[in-house]
This record gives structure tokens, sequence and C-alpha cells, in this order.
């Protein structure tokens, strides 16, 4: 990943219809994107992330703010005018054209010299991993074919930014799976700072450098993936991303980085140190695979009675009804067979990890 600004986004705001139809679509956003960087918007359907994407692409021009581009302000500018290419959910190729006709297209279009046109056109088909289907129609080809040739078109112009809004979300499971793989291959080969839209949090924890999660038209949290999902800042980010359990629990000190949380068992736990370190009621964020069952009530961090048990291969989810009604769940993985017999209706332990517990905002 690089270290200077490819796109810097400031206090950009984007309005749609007026009077009683208007739409605040995008709210005082702002996120910088860093060059040779795998970025991606993840959020819910109509969160903003494609009108985000769409401004950036010059297709949409916003109400208010500014963008950027290595410095440069594009904000304004025509979408010819940018750098930047667009992979779009539908392909948008050339049944009538080949392969290689559909790479050049863009490269005809710009009076490139026939040479060069051809040399991009057998770099990208090796690039994509094409080249024996460079002479086939692209009605001819499936879709994840037609997904490659779509990239190698995007590509071929050497763009400085690529946007990719959903481009995966036609493709079935398994051959989604391998192209989130192809497109981070693709990316870190071509040294192209990529901005990825999709609602799918297992895409976005797969291929991204860092991910902004939107959520109101508004960006919640922008980190690793890793932050994203280990250290939620709020409660909507935690509960888009995976599964997790939420309690309330009271916040008794902080200092020195980290606080002293007790559950509401009686137990206390230490969590890291929260952005508004205020005694009192808190919410927190515990992963199911972050804590496990005991069979010892006493010394448990919770304790309850398991209500359902979810046999799924490679573990098994435990869900387990606690004394203030709330549900909790363990998510333990399965080693050749279950390590205890637990079973619906028995009274059960509950501990939680060191550092599993995260304070959320709200």
């Amino acid at each position: 990943m690089g270290n200077t600004t490819s796109i810097a986004i400031n206090q950009v705001s984007k309005k749609f219809g007026h009077g009683k139809n208007l739409v605040l679509a995008l709210d005082d956003v702002s996120v910088e994107i860093e060059e040779n960087e795998f970025f991606t918007l993840l959020g819910p359907s109509g969160c903003g992330k494609t009108t985000l994407l769409r401004l950036i692409a010059g297709f949409e021009h916003p109400s208010s703010g500014h963008i950027q581009l290595h410095g440069e302000e594009i904000s304004h500018l025509p979408p010819f005018k940018r750098p930047v290419n667009t992979v779009f959910q539908s392909y948008a190729l050339f049944p009538h054209m080949t392969v290689a006709e559909n790479i050049g297209f863009g490269l005809t279009m710009q009076d490139k010299p026939t040479g060069e046109i051809a040399d991009t056109i057998n770099k990208m088909l090796q690039l994509v991993q094409m080249e024996d289907l460079r002479d086939r129609r692209t009605d001819q080809i499936s879709g994840g074919q037609q997904q490659r040739v779509a990239l190698a078109r995007a590509l071929a112009p050497r763009p400085r930014v690529l946007l990719l809004d959903e481009p995966l979300s036609a493709l079935d499971y398994k051959l989604r799976k391998g192209m989130q793989i192809e497109l981070k291959r693709l990316q870190h080969e071509t040294g192209i700072t990529f901005i990825f839209v999709t609602h799918d949090q297992e895409e976005a924890l797969t291929m991204s450098d860092r991910v902004a999660v939107m959520n109101n038209g508004r960006i919640l949290q922008v980190g690793s993936p890793h932050q994203i999902y280990n250290h939620p800042a709020e409660r909507f980010v935690a509960d888009f991303i995976g599964d997790t359990n939420f309690l309330t629990a009271e916040l008794l000190e902080c200092g020195e980085g980290e606080s002293l949380l007790k559950l509401p068992s009686g137990k206390t736990v230490r969590s890291g140190q929260p952005e508004a370190a205020v005694n009192g009621t808190v919410h927190i964020a515990i992963r199911p695979e972050q804590a496990s069952l005991t069979d010892d009530l006493i010394d448990a961090d919770l304790q309850g009675k398991i209500s359902n048990v979810v046999y799924s291969g490679s573990d098994t989810q435990y869900h387990i009804d606690l004394p203030d009604s709330e549900e909790f769940v363990v998510r333990m993985q399965n080693r050749g067979t279950l390590n205890v017999n637990w079973q619906a209706g028995q009274k059960i332990g509950v501990n939680i990890e060191s550092g599993a517990v995260q304070i959320l905002r709200n």
C-alpha cells in the first residue's frame, strides 16, 4: 500500500430532489484513499456507497464539498476528463465483438497507435489469463470470463483509479470466491488504486486493505478488515460485520489504556479504553468465537441455559438464554468429534477470552 493520497473526499454531501422529496444521499463524508490501495465501501442498500462511487467517477457532482485526485480538484470534471475507469454490476460488453476487440475498444476510441493497442491487448489477456479466448465473441463465454474481460477493458487504458460497483454480485458462490482472489491479484500486479463497492461483508474482509463501513449516507468507521471486525466502534458496525453478542455492562474504571467492566452476572472483565471514558452503563460487543462453554458455573463470566444447539460441520453454535432474557451465542470449533456433549436445556457457564470485549460508542 502506498504512502500518498490517491483520492481525497472532503466534507462531501449529495442531495437529490427538492422540498418534501429531498433525499440526503451523502451527509458530510470525508475520507482519504491511498495510492495502490484496495479500498472497499461497505454497507446495506441505500447507504450511499454507490452514490459516492459515482461522484468519484464523475457521473454525479457533489452538492457541497470537494473531491481531489492526487491533489487536483475533480469535483466537477466530466467523466472523460478523469483518469478513472468503472466496472459496473452489468459488464456492458459488446456481444458482437471478440474478447480482444472489447479489451481494445477504449484505446481505439482514444486513437492510440495500432501497435500500442495490440501490445496492450496482449498484456491484458495475459493479466486476466484469457489468451486462448482472444478471438471468441463475448456472448459465447461464461459469466466469470465476461467479468474478466470487463476488468481487462477497464484496466487497458491504465487508469489511476479503478472503481468497481458490485461487479461480482451476478456470479454464483464458488465463482465469486475465485474472482475475489483474482481481483486482489490484479490489484497487486497493476498497482492501481481499486475502490470497490459491496454489501457483502465477506467480500470486504477477504479483499480489502481498508474498509469504510457506511450507513444512512455517512461513514461510520474506516480501518483494516482486522480492525473493523475485532474493534468495531459502534453497534451498527459490530452488527453488520459478522455475528455479534450485545450486552450492557457497568463501566467501573478507566486507566492506562484499559477499562474494568462489570457484566450482568456480576463478574468483572477488562476491555480496551473506550473513546469516551465515562463511568456508567455502556454497550459491549463479544464475537461468538471469542467465548467458550464451561461446566464450572461458579467461576464462569456468564451463566445461562442452552436453548438450541446448531451443528454446521466445522463448528457448533450454542444459543444460551441468560437470566436477563438476552440470548448469547457461543461458536466452538469441532475437532473431529464434539469434545463435550452439551445439550439443549442444560445449565452452562460462558467464559470470555481476554481482550474480546469491545465497548461501543452507542
